[in-house]
């Protein structure tokens, strides 16, 4: 059974909702696209679906090159991205405690 976030059990395992995740989560370090579709669990021919897209929007930037190696991260200094990882933490935020108050009920 694949654990998934409180974010991916809300709004889905989507290719796209599983790469946002993975960046959010993981957004103080840059990725090779490879690297992020192995750790999204996303095919890399899905993820260079929708890749070009993600730059076009500002969401993801590249931020240097390793070797032949394109190294990419969330654009931090997007105001969409700020929102959604508002977004994504108050979700979770909410959830958790949704969470926590039934199993107290339960307990009790």
């Amino acid at each position: 059974m694949e654990n998934k976030t409180i974010f991916l059990n809300t709004f889905g395992s989507t290719p796209v909702n599983k790469v946002i995740d993975f960046l959010v989560v993981h957004e103080e370090f840059d990725y090779p696209m490879k690297d992020i579709a192995k750790s999204a669990r996303v095919g890399y021919a899905t993820l260079k679906l929708f890749w070009e897209k993600l730059e076009k929007a500002g969401i993801v930037i590249m931020t240097r090159t390793v070797g032949n190696a394109k190294m990419y991260k969330l654009n931090a200094d997007s105001k969409a991205v700020q929102k959604l990882k508002e977004f994504y933490w108050e979700t979770a935020r909410l959830q958790t405690g949704d969470i926590l108050a039934r199993e107290m009920k339960v307990v009790s």
